[in-house]
C-alpha cells in the first residue's frame, strides 16, 4: 500500500492553490485506486450512474467533475462500456492526468446500462487515463476485465457488506498482482 496525494475537489469556477491531503492507496504500474473511490451508491439509470461516477472521480482526485462527466459520456455514445455478468467499465482519457485513476461504484439495484449481454448493471468499475496514455490505458482496462471476470472476485465484491470491505477486496487483488 503506497501513500500518496490528491488535491482536494474545487468548486467550480474557484482558481486557488489547492491544499494536498495523504490517502493510503492501492496502485500497480497500471493505475491507482484511492479508499475514497470506492462505495455503494443508489441510481435509477445509466445517467445517474455517469453522473455520480464523474462525482467521485473529481470528487476523490481533485477533477472538474463537468469535463470528466463530458469525457465519459463522450466515450460512452461510442457504444456502451456495459462489459456484461452485471458489470460495467465507463472509462475516458483526460488531458493533464498524471497517470490512470479509477473509481469503484457497486449498485444497490442493477439499472440497465445497454450492456452487450443485455443484462443490467450492479458493478462500476470506472478508469480515467492521461489523453496520452495509449497502450497503458488499454493494458488497465485489460487488467480491469480480468479482475471482474474472476468468478470468486465477481461473488466477493456482489456480497461485501460494505465500502471498506469492497476496497479491501480491491486492494488485495491490485497488490497481488503488482507483486
Amino acid at each position: 500500500m503506497v501513500r500518496t496525494r490528491f488535491p482536494p475537489p474545487l468548486p467550480l469556477g474557484r482558481a486557488k492553490q489547492p491544499v494536498f491531503r495523504t490517502y493510503p492507496i492501492a496502485m500497480t504500474g497500471l493505475f491507482t485506486l484511492s479508499p475514497d473511490a470506492v462505495g455503494t451508491i443508489a441510481a435509477d439509470s445509466k445517467q445517474a450512474i455517469l453522473d455520480q461516477l464523474a462525482r467521485r472521480f473529481a470528487g476523490v482526485y481533485g477533477l472538474d467533475p463537468v469535463l470528466v462527466l463530458e469525457r465519459i459520456e463522450e466515450r460512452e455514445r461510442l457504444g456502451s462500456t456495459g462489459f456484461g455478468r452485471g458489470v460495467a467499465i465507463p472509462h475516458a482519457r483526460l488531458l493533464g492526468l498524471p497517470r490512470p485513476v479509477a473509481v469503484f461504484l457497486r449498485l444497490e439495484a442493477p439499472v440497465a446500462f445497454d450492456a452487450a449481454d443485455g443484462m443490467p448493471v450492479s458493478m462500476v468499475f470506472g478508469l480515467l487515463s492521461p489523453e496520452s496514455a495509449g497502450a497503458a490505458h488499454l493494458h488497465a482496462l485489460a487488467a480491469i476485465s480480468r479482475m471482474m471476470r474472476d468468478e470468486a472476485m465477481h461473488t466477493a465484491l456482489a456480497e461485501a457488506p460494505g465500502a471498506e470491505a469492497l476496497y479491501a477486496l480491491l486492494a488485495n487483488v491490485i497488490d497481488r498482482d503488482a507483486a
